[in-house]
């Protein structure tokens, strides 16, 4: 599915779409031609153009445009991964189609080729603290120049690399954005979306395990609608059982309030992500006949809802190893310990050990960036959100969330098949003493299969259809 880019409707899922290959189509592009004909027609002084940057706000300059690009193209570390570069350029296009920039408009088709032919700009992981992605979108910049040499694709797209003659006028216009930060945000909020809506289906194979009783999912004691929401999703999962106890413990009796609260937080840093992509961040401001100069790239809206974010997820995950607890438990089960397949053996007792390796991970992620600060350029520019860091950490989070969630799924089909429940989750049935990595390997990867059918109302279960009622 090709993504239009308007500057009006991008989304975190068309960023991940984009970022993956599915290309993109340029809408119109009156906005940034009015933007560039507005900054054609100004005088007087212009930040980052003829004056310097940072510290050097009140210098006089003339031309050194392109000795911005080259002295703020100097990045450090690890190249981020092609696809993350991707988005980056998507979210730039998008902003710049806005109009506000008073950017040549020019370069967009420039660009969206880039990103339909498989280049990539050599972005690096450290640069950014908040306040603009300058060393990624510098960097960026001088391979338009072709001073420095983009990332080729390798199928079809190879040939001459793109290329565009960016003016001095045009280059602090192009780096002034948190593009980067937004590309990374977007892409941790669908891969956490889909994350998010398969632990429910995980859940549901839990509860069923253990006979957990359904009466916290009643519609009468819900008291949000996040809540609501997950309630009714599980209870359809789960269908009917026979509860054991009068109560559970937290991990099946507190799940709507916990996990909703969760996806309540993913909602609100995806509501908030959205709205950026779709904001023209620049600075100057050119609109309305007239350069207005501003702080609207900085990015603390976003570092907050992402911090929210991580912080929720430690908490749903948490419940999650709290019920692979109790698939251990012959209290709970009625099977022998660790769901082993004769007295003594260990059966599935790592699993707690590698879920709590990966919950220990996801809570140092969960550390809140916007503590944070730090004083720059001789003190001009006092304050910083580090949103850079809350969106890597956010997408880095995706994978021991995953983690956890495969360590309670593969349990969980265990402890079904051992009690004769039906259960056509695609997971190796055998239950004699054996490494689990590639068990658990194969419970990540179904997933995304178990989020897209509970989206799609057709069940959890990697086979399609709902999850079997009690034989």
């Amino acid at each position: 599915m090709t993504v239009v880019l308007d500057g009006t409707r991008l989304t975190c899922e068309q960023v991940h779409l984009a970022a993956h290959g599915s290309g993109v189509l340029l809408g119109s592009t009156d906005r940034a031609e009015t933007s560039w004909q507005t900054a054609r027609s100004l005088s007087g002084p212009l930040y980052g153009q003829t004056t310097g940057v940072g510290a050097n706000k009140d210098v006089t300059v003339e031309a050194t445009g392109l000795d911005l690009l080259r002295s703020h193209a100097g990045g450090a570390g690890p190249l981020v991964g092609e696809p993350r570069a991707r988005a980056t350029l998507v979210v730039r296009l998008n902003q710049l189609l806005i109009g506000g920039s008073g950017l040549n408009p020019g370069l967009l088709p420039v660009l969206a080729a880039a990103v339909n032919r498989g280049f990539t700009p050599p972005i690096r992981t450290y640069g950014a603290i908040g306040t603009g992605d300058l060393t990624a979108l510098a960097t960026t910049a001088l391979c338009l120049l072709g001073e420095i040499p983009w990332r080729s694709p390798s199928g079809p797209g190879d040939g001459l690399a793109p290329r565009f003659t960016l003016t001095s006028g045009d280059a602090l216009p192009f780096i002034s954005s948190g593009a980067a930060t937004l590309a990374d945000s977007a892409l941790a909020c669908h891969r956490l979306r889909i994350v998010l809506t398969a632990m429910t289906a995980v859940a549901a194979h839990s509860f069923r395990a253990i006979d957990a009783s359904l009466e916290p999912l009643a519609h009468a004691v819900q008291l949000r609608p996040e809540q609501t929401a997950v309630a009714a999703g599980l209870r359809a999962l789960v269908g009917v059982t026979v509860p054991r106890r009068v109560q559970d413990p937290y991990g099946y009796r507190a799940f709507p309030q916990v996990h909703g609260a969760a996806l309540d937080a993913l909602d609100r840093a995806e509501k908030v992500v959205g709205e950026e992509l779709n904001t023209a961040p620049e600075n100057p401001l050119i609109t309305e006949g007239r350069a207005w100069h501003n702080g609207n790239f900085h990015s603390a809206r976003v570092a907050l809802a992402l911090d929210a974010l991580r912080a929720a997820l430690v908490q749903t995950a948490s419940l999650s190893a709290a019920r692979l607890a109790t698939m251990t438990d012959p209290a709970h089960t009625g099977l022998l310990p660790f769901l082993a397949e004769r007295p003594g053996l260990s059966g599935v007792m790592i699993l707690e050990y590698v879920a709590h390796s990966a919950l220990a991970d996801l809570r140092q992620l969960a550390a809140p960036v916007t503590l944070g600060n730090a004083v720059l350029s001789l003190g001009t520019e006092d304050h910083a959100s580090f949103t850079p860091q809350a969106a890597r950490s956010a997408l880095d989070s995706a994978e021991p969330l995953e983690t956890v969630l495969a360590c309670e799924l593969v349990a969980a089909v265990r402890a079904l098949r051992q009690r004769d429940l039906p259960c056509d989750v695609d997971l190796d049935p055998r239950m004699d003493d054996r490494p689990l990595d590639g068990d658990l390997d194969a419970a990540r990867e179904l997933l995304p299969g178990l989020a897209r059918r509970l989206l799609a109302g057709t069940g959890p279960t990697a086979a399609g259809g709902p999850l079997p009622g009690p034989a």
